[in-house]
């Protein structure tokens, strides 16, 4: 997989506490940037990935209705 340098800034306390966390670690800046970056594109990826899909149920008019979700909250919180 081909590498790209990058260049952002950081405040100093987080750059404190990834410094550290790569010594605890034994790993160094760039693997615990890679794996933070990682874990972040995953969830966004996740996230759009669901909302694409309510989209999708919503164009398809596969919704609950509103007042069906608030009957069933209603019944759940009497137990």
């Amino acid at each position: 997989m081909d590498k790209q340098t990058l260049s952002f800034r950081i405040d100093s306390d987080k750059a404190g506490a990834l410094d550290a966390l790569a010594e605890a670690l034994d790993r160094d800046r760039s693997y615990l940037l890679n794996e933070a970056v990682t874990a972040y594109l995953d969830v966004q990826h996740w996230h759009l990935e669901h909302i694409k899909a309510g989209i999708r149920q919503a164009d398809a008019g596969t919704l609950i209705d509103h007042s069906a979700v608030k009957a069933a909250m209603a019944r759940k919180r009497r137990r």
